[in-house]
């Protein structure tokens, strides 16, 4: 199979995967649940998962000086600091809006690659990415596109993830992962963050039982929680075999289907502002052409 088109299908299947996980996580915290709480639980989740499949490969995580320190920066950049935003915001604003805004990612990453030396300036994908940041324009600035127009204060917050993903993916395609697979090293990052994420939640007050019965929000924390710790997975392997600016497309279909999964698990509706912008957007998608590149995996 041509290269190009593998890494554009797992791209999709990414996006598809990953917009379920935006309603998954805002039925989480329907019932009051606290961010560290979330957050340390779905670390958990997450270190059982990539187990599992460090087992299955017959493999297990090295402990040295570099495979910790990445382990560390990748729990901090990739997971604590985006995932509390995305909770704190998610609870105070629709699902669907929240996938909207993660399409700011490639608008972030590609001025970063740029100054890094791994991508070259090109108006096609410029005027791509630009389409993508008019379409969260139109989310933002009209008063009409909001169920109420108070949710606007919560929108910086919501950026929070976006920014970090994009630092993140550019730091994986630029200097690595430690000579880690991507299984490894988001086990390594998964186990480290749970560590530094248990005196957060029990410093706040936000322990969590994992005693059943299960409400819909463990649920759903069960089921996001087991669904990223693949797909994130996925997508580091990716950032690091097709570049951080292709791997961060993922976004724009996370769009596309973070709305759609809103509309079918919690009944959102959209006003016409919103099916605008994902029109706008998905051009910008095809005006961004990927640049293949050679794996950096050390």
């Amino acid at each position: 199979m041509n290269e190009r088109l593998r890494f554009s299908m797992i791209l999709v299947a990414l996006g598809i995967g990953w917009g379920s996980t935006q309603p998954l996580g805002k039925i989480a915290t329907s019932t009051g649940h606290g961010h560290f709480g979330l957050i340390f639980w779905q670390l958990v989740i997450g270190a059982l998962v990539l187990g599992v499949l460090l087992a299955v490969q017959g493999k297990r995580f090295p402990i040295r000086h570099e495979t910790i320190r990445f382990a560390a920066l990748i729990a901090v950049i990739g997971t604590l600091i985006p995932n509390s935003a995305f909770y704190i915001s998610v609870s105070h604003l629709p699902s669907g809006i929240m996938s909207i805004l993660i399409s700011t990612v490639p608008l972030i990453s590609f001025p970063i690659a740029l100054s890094l030396g791994m991508d070259r300036f090109d108006f096609r994908r410029i005027g791509g990415l630009l389409l993508g940041l008019t379409g969260v324009a139109l989310i933002a600035i009209p008063q009409s596109s909001l169920p109420d127009p108070s949710m606007v204060a919560w929108l910086p917050v919501a950026m929070v993830g976006p920014i970090f993903y994009a630092c993140e993916a550019n730091i994986v395609a630029r200097w690595g992962t430690a000579g880690l697979d991507p299984v490894q090293a988001m086990f390594g990052a998964s186990v480290v963050g749970a560590i530094m994420a248990f005196p957060l939640m029990m410093a706040s007050g936000q322990w969590i039982s994992p005693v059943p019965p299960f409400g819909k929000a463990e649920l759903a924390l069960i089921a996001s929680s087991a669904l990223h710790a693949v797909l994130y997975t996925t997508y580091v392997w990716l950032a690091s075999r097709a570049g951080a600016v292709f791997a961060s497309q993922t976004s724009y279909i996370v769009t596309g289907a973070g709305v759609t999964w809103a509309m079918l698990l919690l009944g959102e509706r959209f006003s016409p502002w919103i099916w605008a912008a994902i029109a706008v957007m998905f051009c910008g998608l095809l005006l961004v052409r990927p640049r293949l590149r050679a794996a950096k995996v050390a």
